[in-house]
C-alpha cells in the first residue's frame, strides 16, 4: 500500500455552487431523532463534559473507567460513541488498489474482516482487512452486461451475489480455497434468474438489476431492476419468490426496513420513495405509503435499521431523511413533471432548478454540498458501534467524500483525494476507517483523526 500526499481540506461552501453544510428540517420528526441521537452518543452523567466543552477529554473518560466512576467498571455503549465519534476517518489516505476499470461498488462486511469492491471491467475483488488488505479473492464475473451494478455478502460471508444490467444475478462461494475465481472455468458462478414473468413479453436480457441485497437471515434477496419492479428470490427453494410492479420508472434502490425483513423501502426515477409492507401484498397489492420530496430521480436508499428512519440520495442534487410514519397512502396530487431537458448522465443539474421546493415536501431534513451526476451514487448512516448512527456520508461526482452532522446539517468533513467520480464509499461497522471507490480506478482507505480539525467555521 502506498502514501497519499494529498490531504483533507477544511470544509466549506460547496465547490459546484451548492449550499454545504446545511439542514433544511421541518415537522416534529427532526427533534425526535436529534434527541435519540444525542441519547446513542451522550456520555454518562459523571462523565459529562462541562458546558464550555464540546467533548469531554479521552484520559478523564478512562481515568473514570479505570476508577470505576459509574459502578459498571466499563463503558456504556453511549459512552463509547461519544468517544469515538469524534474521530472520524478522514486521514490518509493510503491506496488499496489500482486498476484500470471504474470502480462502482465498495462495502466492508458486517463484521468488517473483509472489503468488496466491483469494476466495470467485470474484476469483483474481496479483500482480507485484518491481513493487511491482501486479496482473499478475485472474482472475474460472468455474463456482464455493462458493468457490476452491484454486488452482497451473505450474513455468514460464505457467499456474494453480483449484479449486472442483466436478470440474471450470479452467486459465488466465497468459503472455497480458490483465490481466482474466474466464472464456470476454476469456479461455478450459478445464475439466479429474476426474469420470472407471467407474460411472454421479455427476453432473457430484458431489464437490468441496480440494486440486490441478502436479507437479514441470508435466505432471500431483493433486487431492484429497470423494468419499474422490485424482485423478492428465495434461496433456498431456487426459485422468484415475487414479483412486486414497484414505480412508474426505473427502481434504482431497495433495501429491507429492519432486521425482521417483512418491510421494504424502494426509490426511482419517478422521484419517490416506497414503502412495502409483504405480510400485506397478498391482500392489498400495493404499497404501504409514499414518501414525496425530492424533485429528480433517486439513486440510493440507506435503512436506519429501526423501521422508522431512512435516507436517500437523489439527482436533484440533495439527501433527504425521513420517518415513514410522515407517508401518504398515496400519490395522487403529489407528483410534479420532471424536466426532460436534462439529462443527469452527462449535463450538470441547472442553477435555476437548485431552489426548487416539492409543494408537499415529507422529507424532515434536507442535506445539501455534494453532487450526484453521472451515476447513482450513494449514501449511508454512519455506524451505530462507534458513531451512534450521528453523522451520514455519500460519494459525490466532484470526486469528494461528504460527512455531514445528522442533526444539524453541518458538513463535518469534505475528503479529498480521487481524482473522478467517487460512487460508493463504506464505513468500517467498528473501526474508524472509510473505504471509497471511485471512476478513477483506486480503491482508498481512509484512517482516524479528531473531528475537531475538520470543523466548518
Amino acid at each position: 500500500m502506498s502514501r497519499s500526499r494529498k490531504s483533507v481540506r477544511q470544509c466549506g461552501l460547496d465547490d459546484g455552487g451548492g449550499i454545504a453544510g446545511r439542514a433544511a428540517a421541518s415537522g416534529e420528526g427532526l427533534p425526535e431523532i436529534g434527541v435519540v441521537t444525542k441519547l446513542r452518543t451522550r456520555p454518562h452523567k459523571l462523565f459529562s463534559p462541562r458546558k464550555s466543552e464540546k467533548f469531554l477529554s479521552p484520559v478523564k473518560m478512562l481515568v473514570g473507567r479505570e476508577g470505576n466512576y459509574t459502578g459498571r467498571a466499563k463503558f456504556t455503549s453511549s459512552d463509547r460513541c461519544h468517544l469515538s465519534s469524534r474521530y472520524l476517518p478522514v486521514k490518509g489516505p493510503s491506496v488499496i488498489d489500482r486498476m484500470d476499470s471504474c470502480a462502482y461498488v465498495s462495502q466492508f462486511s458486517a463484521d468488517g474482516t473483509l472489503f468488496v469492491a466491483g469494476f466495470q471491467d467485470s474484476d469483483i475483488k474481496i479483500y482480507s482487512v485484518d491481513n493487511d488488505w491482501k486479496v482473499k479473492k478475485n472474482i472475474r464475473a460472468r455474463s456482464l452486461r455493462w458493468t457490476i451494478t452491484d454486488t452482497s455478502l451473505s450474513p455468514d460471508q460464505r457467499f456474494l451475489v453480483y449484479s449486472s444490467m442483466s436478470p440474471v444475478v450470479h452467486i459465488v462461494d466465497t468459503g472455497s480455497s480458490m483465490t481466482e475465481s474466474v466464472a464456470n472455468v476454476t469456479e461455478i458462478h450459478e445464475g439466479l434468474d429474476f426474469s420470472g414473468h407471467d407474460d411472454d413479453d421479455h427476453d432473457d436480457y430484458s431489464f437490468g438489476i441496480f440494486s440486490v441485497k441478502f436479507s437479514t437471515d441470508g435466505r432471500e434477496l431483493v433486487a431492484a431492476s429497470s423494468d419499474d419492479s422490485i424482485y423478492v428470490y428465495d434461496l433456498a427453494a431456487n426459485k422468484l419468490n415475487v414479483r412486486i410492479p414497484a414505480h412508474r420508472s426505473d427502481v434504482n434502490t431497495v433495501c429491507f426496513a429492519d432486521e425482521a425483513g417483512h418491510v421494504l423501502y424502494s426509490g426511482s426515477d419517478d422521484h419517490l420513495c416506497k414503502v412495502w409492507d409483504r405480510r400485506c401484498l397478498g391482500t392489498v397489492g400495493k404499497e404501504s405509503g409514499v414518501l414525496t420530496g425530492h424533485l429528480e430521480g433517486i439513486t440510493f436508499i440507506d435503512s436506519r435499521g429501526d423501521g422508522k428512519y431512512l435516507i436517500s440520495n437523489g439527482k436533484d442534487q440533495t439527501i433527504r431523511l425521513w420517518d415513514i410514519r410522515k407517508m401518504s397512502s398515496n400519490i395522487r396530487g403529489i407528483t410534479m413533471p420532471r424536466h426532460v431537458e436534462w439529462d443527469y448522465r452527462w449535463m450538470e443539474y441547472p442553477s435555476h432548478l437548485r431552489n426548487r421546493k416539492h409543494p408537499n415536501d415529507q422529507s424532515i431534513a434536507t442535506y445539501r454540498g455534494h453532487r450526484v451526476l453521472r451515476t447513482l451514487i450513494r449514501c449511508y448512516f454512519s455506524p451505530s458501534y462507534s458513531t451512534g448512527q450521528k453523522y451520514i456520508y455519500t460519494g459525490s461526482a466532484d470526486a469528494h467524500i461528504y460527512v455531514y452532522d445528522l442533526v444539524t446539517g453541518a458538513l463535518v468533513a469534505k475528503l479529498k483525494f480521487h481524482d473522478q467520480i467517487v460512487r460508493d464509499c463504506s464505513w468500517h461497522p467498528f473501526s474508524p476507517m472509510l473505504g471509497s471507490s471511485s471512476w478513477d480506478g483506486v480503491i482508498a482507505n481512509w484512517e482516524l483523526s479528531e473531528t475537531k480539525r475538520f470543523h466548518c467555521p
